[in-house]
């Protein structure tokens, strides 16, 4: 029998490679930090998106503003013809900058959500997760920007139904979408920085109040910088939404525009906007 069986079976362990026995005892070191940080932008992105499959009604409220301001101002404007706008009616040299401050609108106020997080108690179990803060706030800053894209849409078709003579080049179109996403991403950001620092919704919703308008006026949206007075030409200088305003008519009418400056400037705030909501965000959880 013995000498049946004189092939002796190898033992378990010698059976193993060296190599794959020290992968079981030592896993792979997970990916962390940086390296992880576009899939847990997409993934919070996802996640606020998620919330308008339950609530639809606020894409629909927000559209009535802007399609007034085009109804009512913007052919009340063109019929007028009280704004030099460069020989082109003053409904068009509108409508652009109505898609700026829709898109403004829908995120100045996105502090009061993360608020309202906060208070439930799911902001604290977003920040003990591995997820880095800047992902957090990328991940809605970007979804507030989705928001605004579907807004501007609805805008555009409003404009288009009046006569507004856009362009639909699909690259320009894409540029459209770049400069709406890039600015809502900065104005959201503003919201949850000043969220982090008034830290209470009452407090945030009077201070936004307080500064959207402002800053609509204080821009190229409704008229050229040319005929402002002096110090509101510096003002709309250093106004993020007046290089929104200006690469959305460069793109969507053709007018005369300094587009590797808005989106240089529009890149540069909306990250500014990211790591410093990003900072205040623990404060903010306390």
């Amino acid at each position: 029998m013995s000498e049946a069986h004189d092939g002796r079976r190898p033992d378990s362990a010698d059976a193993v490679d060296p190599g794959r026995f020290e992968l079981l005892l030592v896993p792979p070191a997970p990916r962390t930090g940086w390296r992880v940080l576009p899939a847990r932008v997409l993934a919070m992105c996802v996640v606020e998106l998620q919330k308008l499959r339950h609530d639809r009604t606020e894409l629909y409220t927000r559209a009535i503003q802007p399609a007034l301001w085009l109804l009512i101002f913007g052919e009340t404007f063109t019929h007028i013809r009280a704004i030099p706008t460069g020989g082109i009616p003053y409904i068009d040299f509108l409508a652009p900058g109505i898609i700026a401050q829709s898109a403004m609108f829908i995120a100045i106020f996105y502090g009061i959500m993360i608020i309202w997080e906060r208070d439930a108690g799911i902001l604290t179990k977003l920040l003990v997760t591995p997820t880095p803060r800047a992902a957090l706030i990328s991940g809605k800053a970007f979804a507030s920007g989705v928001k605004a894209l579907i807004q501007a849409v609805v805008v555009i078709v409003i404009a288009a139904a009046l006569g507004v003579a856009l362009t639909w080049n699909p690259l320009k179109l894409l540029g459209v979408a770049v400069v709406v996403i890039l600015g809502s991403a900065f104005f959201s950001c503003l919201s949850i920085t000043i969220a982090g620092i008034v830290l209470t919704r009452d407090r945030l919703m009077g201070i936004g109040q307080a500064i959207t308008m402002p800053l609509f006026f204080a821009s190229n949206a409704l008229y050229p910088v040319a005929i402002m007075p002096g110090w509101l030409q510096v003002v709309s200088k250093i106004n993020p939404l007046s290089y929104q305003v200006d690469a959305l008519r460069g793109l969507l009418l053709g007018t005369p525009s300094h587009l590797l400056l808005d989106f240089g400037v529009l890149i540069f705030a909306a990250l500014v906007g990211i790591i410093t909501a990003s900072s205040l965000l623990g404060r903010l959880a306390r």
